[in-house]
């Protein structure tokens, strides 16, 4: 059995499979005091999904949720419609934001015109900084968790909201974190093979508390996350594949170790992403080259270390080393464990990586810039009514449209 402990507080699994009762029993008599919101990221093609109902479903049995918020991305009014009909099923209290449509794009260009401009993000990173601005309003505590999960529990927002409502524990940020395994097969490539071995190289070439504390996380780029809503207006967030990684960023620069730790999940499947050979703007070539500027930027913000051209040479060529010598440790683990791998396969991903990392280095040398988002305090100076606002424009969004 796993006991051990990070840097950060780990919080196990140890009753395998279990009854959450408990939990999901202590989460809901603090939802009085406590008040907790649960932000549902949903592109509109999950709407179509066979996964989604199960999680809505699933969701009706959480009356410890005292409101789902749910950030769609959809492309046009019909496609926000038929969401809108999806979730009315959803009988928790919800609120479904359209992220890019007209009202809520009409209160940003308000912002924009007071010279804090958020119009020019677009993905996952924007609609869960408007969805935790939402949130935030009359939250203590925010969950958050992907919309592509396959055998979702009711337990899942529970055990990631203990640790931050419970006054015995008072965590400010909490990470969860899963196996990443499917199917008798490894996945997380990019975990696995980019980020570790990433981290490795750059704490190597230079002493780092910040990369010594991202590689305690057992799965950094898991979507499923808990904070204070105090943490939430704190934070900058990521508007490209690197927003896990800046959160977990922003959380080590605005806390004490002590107040942040991590879940056990257990197990569940996500839906897995292509390599996207050919394309460095797709697939798990496009994760990769975002979250090589996060990763620099942090290293250049925080750390002050100068990032140029001699520096990301050696640097690669220990990724490729560290990587290498990765893959044979997770093809001992595979063959003990009776799983499908393909070494071949894997050490070819390593080498498509190492020259996505030097690409990307390059670029970030001649343009030393991350995509962020501003804080909400500084998004809230500009524009006090702004968190009021976005909600005001969700709910006439909604009553707008004929379901």
């Amino acid at each position: 059995m796993d006991f051990k402990q990070e840097l950060i507080t780990t919080l196990h699994d140890i009753d395998v499979g279990g009854d959450t009762d408990r939990l999901k029993q202590a989460v809901s008599e603090m939802s009085h005091d406590r008040p907790n919101k649960l932000i549902l990221p949903i592109l509109y093609s999950e709407v179509e999904s066979t996964t989604l109902p199960v999680i809505r479903d699933s969701l009706n049995k959480c009356d410890y949720i005292n409101e789902v918020i749910v950030a769609l991305s959809a492309k046009d009014e019909r496609e926000y419609a038929n969401a809108l009909r999806f979730f009315k099923r959803l009988e928790r209290p919800n609120l479904v934001v359209w992220c890019n449509g007209p009202r809520i794009n009409e209160v940003l260009s308000e912002l924009k015109d007071r010279e804090l401009d958020v119009t020019e993000v677009s993905g996952k990173g924007k609609d869960v900084w408007v969805a935790l601005g939402i949130a935030s309003l009359d939250a203590y505590a925010i969950a958050m968790h992907d919309a592509d999960i396959v055998g979702y529990k009711n337990d899942l927002a529970a055990k990631l909201l203990f640790p931050v409502v419970s006054d015995e524990l008072d965590f400010f940020f909490n990470k969860g974190y899963y196996a990443r395994i499917g199917s008798a097969t490894m996945y997380g490539r990019v975990f696995r093979l980019f980020v570790c071995p990433f981290l490795d190289a750059l704490m190597k070439i230079c002493s780092s508390n910040l990369f010594e504390y991202l590689k305690s996380f057992r799965y950094s780029l898991s979507g499923e996350v808990a904070m204070t809503s105090d943490m939430a207006l704190n934070i900058r967030l990521g508007g490209d594949w690197g927003l896990e990684l800046s959160m977990l960023t922003e959380v080590y620069r605005n806390t004490a170790l002590k107040r942040i730790c991590q879940t056990d999940l257990g197990y569940y499947e996500h839906k897995h992403q292509d390599v996207g050979i050919g394309d460095p703007y797709s697939g798990l070539i496009k994760m990769a080259r975002d979250l090589t500027r996060t990763m620099l930027c942090n290293l250049n913000e925080i750390e002050g270390v100068m990032v140029d051209k001699s520096f990301m040479l050696s640097l690669k060529v220990l990724y490729k080393r560290i990587a290498q010598d990765t893959v044979r440790q997770y093809q001992a683990d595979a063959l003990f464990n009776g799983l499908a791998y393909n070494r071949h396969v894997e050490e070819t991903t390593v080498e498509y990586f190492a020259d996505v990392l030097m690409g990307a280095s390059m670029e970030y040398v001649v343009n030393p810039t991350a995509t962020q988002l501003p804080d909400w305090l500084r998004a809230m100076s500009a524009m006090p009514k702004l968190r009021r606002r976005l909600k005001e424009a969700a709910e006439k969004e909604a009553e707008s449209v004929k379901v």
